[in-house]
């Protein structure tokens, strides 16, 4: 076998050839199989005379880990070999290399490309924490690209991974020091939490280009990373969004809220029909991401321009009904005025919410008139507990109840506003400006 300045080794089966990458015991080739498929593959040469005690524990946790697991976000482990020199694993070539680089040749990603890569990232940690395996080395270099035309994250290079259950603590240092986590750092004690601050650190620096915590040393690192902060609900966070990533479960979720939306629509509930409607177009748009048959991404693409339409229709009637009910409601909040003349607060409250209805009638205003119904109401909700019984007390009180109406259905039409990555990916479908301007309230 040919030495490490000699060019790729020899392996069976397959063709080496150019060095992809290399780390402390291990090179990575790109390679091609002898067989009639000419699979492209990326296989990692590990030097049998490199390893240690400890590297070859890994070694084996790696292999072991990766056999058992198959994520359409995690990098697959096809085979592995070995010869008398080294341990070969066979594993997916993921062309894009990895997510340092594309990183720094665009120097900052846009937060609508960072947050699918996250849900992603996301999707496939998860996966591993249900199986109480831990990555403990997530860093961007450690994150492949499938290709650069259509990228899909793959999570790679196990090689410190352990099977940890989330209260098992561990005392081993592992992974690269910018990722660690301030428990890992700074008290060498940890869990399996430790992935989720890695993660925080790959988003900060893909909008921004660089880690948080750029040190000289170990010990500034330590210095900087120093906090007490909680870290929050990562999962179940609605920017990573994983309800809605791509799955086999998609289209059932979509179909299942059709179903209540066309009963709503029966019933006479156009602004619960028009809810469900839009909720249903949220998991359609990944569902027709995950079909793969062309036939039935057509059919699926027919019934959601069917219910774009009915949608369309819906948001007329609902918003015609909205503002009939917010002329109604002129004449008890004209006289809610006039008895808050001694209140300078509550009138300073209530010129809020007319600020955010006035707001509402904009086209495009809905941020700005929910950020102003709930400073409003924040104010009012105050008020309404001191206020008196009496007949101010009940006028302020269906005030309060209407604008709590009004805030929660804007807060819905932002949401689905703010998933806008989701509407854009149609773009393609053809669907994007209909799926839009029926779930926003004009």
């Amino acid at each position: 076998m040919a030495g490490p300045g000699w060019g790729p080794p020899r392996l069976d089966g397959f063709i080496l050839t150019e060095r992809l990458g290399s780390g402390t015991y291990a090179t990575v080739y790109k390679a091609y199989a002898k067989k009639d498929t000419r699979e492209v593959v990326a296989i990692k040469c590990v030097a049998k005379k490199s390893l240690n005690k400890a590297s070859v524990e890994n070694l084996l946790t790696e292999i072991e880990i990766l056999k058992g697991i198959r994520h359409p976000h995690i990098v697959q482990l096809k085979d592995f070999q070995w010869d008398s020199d080294n341990i070969y694993l066979i594993m997916e070539f993921c062309a894009g290399g990895d997510l340092s680089r594309f990183i720094h040749t665009r120097r900052i990603l846009p937060e609508k490309v960072a947050r699918v890569f996250m849900q992603q990232l996301a999707s496939a940690l998860q996966f591993l924490h249900e199986r109480n395996i831990s990555h403990l080395d997530l860093k961007p270099q450690n994150i492949l690209l499938s290709s650069l035309e259509k990228p899909h994250l793959k999570l790679a290079d196990f090689g410190f991974a352990q099977h940890m259950s989330p209260w098992d603590e561990k005392h081993v240092l592992r992974g690269s020091p910018l990722y660690m986590a301030p428990e890992m750092v700074c008290q060498r004690q940890y869990d399996a939490r430790v992935d989720l601050w890695s993660v925080g650190v790959i988003l900060y620096e893909a909008l921004f280009g660089q880690p948080p915590f750029a040190s000289r040393s170990f010990a500034e690192l330590e210095e900087k990373i120093r906090s007490n902060r909680v870290i929050e609900d990562f999962f179940a966070h609605p920017w990573v969004d994983l309800e809605h990533v791509p799955s086999g479960e998609s289209l059932a979720r979509a179909t299942a809220l059709v179903v209540q939306a066309v009963k709503k629509d029966q019933d006479g509930d156009a602004a619960a029909a028009l809810s469900l409607y839009c909720k249903a177009l949220d998991f359609f748009v990944p569902a027709l991401h995950y079909e793969v048959d062309a036939q039935r991404k057509e059919a699926i693409k027919a019934k959601v321009g069917q219910y774009v339409s009915r949608a369309e229709e819906l948001k007329a009637i609902v918003s015609s009904s909205n503002q009939a009910l917010l002329r109604q409601g002129t004449s008890a909040r004209d006289l809610l005025r006039e008895m808050a003349r001694d209140k300078p607060r509550l009138l300073a409250a209530l010129d809020v919410a007319s600020a955010a209805m006035a707001k509402e009638e904009e086209a495009g205003g809905e941020q700005d008139a929910l950020d102003l119904y709930q400073h409003g109401l924040g104010e009012l909700l105050v008020l309404l507990a001191a206020e008196p019984p009496g007949r101010r007390r009940e006028l302020l009180h269906a005030e309060v109840q209407n604008l709590m109406a009004r805030a929660e259905y804007l807060k819905e039409q932002v949401k689905m506003r703010e998933s806008r990555w989701a509407a854009e990916s149609l773009d393609k479908e053809g669907l994007s400006e209909s799926v839009r301007s029926s779930c926003t309230l004009q």
